[in-house]
């Protein structure tokens, strides 16, 4: 079964944070994704930007409408996430408690499925 591992952030927190914090937690999350890599728990998994380079788009009534980040009703953001491939929902909590960024940010765990259950 797929789980995504949504690593959810305050919106801040990258701007109070040194460089030399930004890579050295950057770092951790890399060995993260090593080690399920090897493990062969990984599918995927990427970083994202800030929401101040985000993009929101809506269409309505057949009128396109973007909204550019920073969206200032929001307090968090989807910094990164993962995709998993695991056995039980159990292995994927498991796995998110073992994330490096459960210290720093809220891991968000989703099973994959689809929306209209």
């Amino acid at each position: 079964m797929a789980y995504m591992l949504l690593i959810v952030e305050p919106r801040d927190q990258r701007a109070e944070r040194s460089k030399e914090e930004g890579r050295r937690v950057y770092a951790q999350m890399l060995e993260f994704a090593d080690g399920l890599r090897s493990r062969g728990t990984l599918l995927a998994c990427e970083s994202l930007t800030s929401d101040a380079e985000g993009v929101r788009v809506q269409k309505r009534d057949g009128a396109r409408r973007l909204i550019d980040g920073p969206f200032a009703e929001a307090k968090e953001m989807v910094g990164g996430f993962f995709l998993l491939n695991c056995e039980t929902r159990e292995e994927a909590l498991a796995i998110a408690a073992d994330c490096p960024a459960a210290e720093w940010c809220t891991v968000e765990v989703r099973k994959t499925g689809p929306c209209y259950e």
